[in-house]
């Protein structure tokens, strides 16, 4: 039951009984189990089918940590999620709006031609200190799709250990790749059929534990995120409060900040926001 409501089929997944002890069906068929039919643990991992990785999509390294290296310069670290990241191509690190070149890529000090999804890597930046990037930031491919500073998104939120109900004003921290940052619940759109989808009741005044919503939320600094049906791992997020997770969820939709409301600053913002 666990297993489905996590996502998995029970049927596809193999239950294989094992001694570590005694090595008892790892390997190879142990005589001790003559009951057992089924693949040994071996078989089993060696049947498990590689996902396949999101190389045509658009480049998308959300960053762990940026280190000052003497000698080299700034690098950034992190773990390539989609497309391909190499040395010589032109990135832009969003929330922060700055592009720059990529003189390098390096995996464990080994240089490397080009980084594919799955890959931690660092590669060293011209022209950008340690101040600019930092951690919970996105670098994309400033030509293909460059990832853009977020105004507002919408969320399928599932509740799953939230003490009393959530109303739309609530503040919580979201933990979405490498950000952590808070977001307010700005409104409640409609409570949801966790299984179908299905809409219950439009406009709830609130939420509780076990309920899913679609729900609008704002950033409280810059963030950036995508869609999860276009960037699955920077469309999940956990909702932290009170040092739990009390709340996960998927991005459904994105409303990009735009230049020119960048350029006008908080104030710009501020009023745009209020037209709404």
């Amino acid at each position: 039951s666990f297993l489905k409501k996590i996502g998995y089929n029970p049927e596809k997944v193999p239950f294989v009984p094992i001694s570590g002890w005694n090595g008892d069906n790892m390997l190879e068929k142990s005589a001790n189990l003559p009951w057992y039919k089924g693949p040994t643990l071996l078989e089993a991992l060696d049947a498990v089918v590689e996902p396949k990785r999101p190389l045509e999509k658009p480049l998308r390294v959300p960053l762990q940590d940026v280190y000052k290296i003497g000698g080299i310069g700034t690098v950034p670290v992190g773990r390539v999620e989609t497309g391909i990241l190499k040395p010589g191509m032109n990135v832009t690190f969003s929330p922060a709006g700055l592009t720059t070149e990529v003189k390098s890529v390096e995996m464990h000090h080994v240089a490397l031609p080009e980084a594919v999804p799955g890959d931690n890597v660092g590669f060293n930046v011209k022209n950008l200190s340690v101040k600019d990037i930092r951690r919970g930031m996105v670098a994309g491919d400033a030509k293909n799709d460059p990832p853009q500073e977020t105004d507002t998104f919408n969320a399928q939120v599932i509740i799953l250990n939230h003490p009393g109900t959530i109303h739309a004003g609530y503040a919580p921290v979201l933990d979405c790749h490498t950000a952590h940052i808070a977001c307010k619940f700005t409104e409640l759109l409609e409570k949801v059929d966790r299984r179908t989808g299905a809409v219950m009741e439009a406009g709830p005044k609130s939420v509780k534990n076990g309920d899913s919503a679609i729900v609008m939320l704002t950033p409280s600094k810059p963030m950036c995120v995508e869609p999860y049906t276009e960037y699955p791992p920077l469309g999940r997020f956990a909702v932290r409060d009170m040092r739990q997770t009390v709340a996960v969820g998927v991005i459904k939709s994105v409303v990009r900040k735009e230049a020119s409301q960048k350029k006008g600053g908080a104030a710009a913002g501020a009023k745009k926001a209020g037209k709404k």
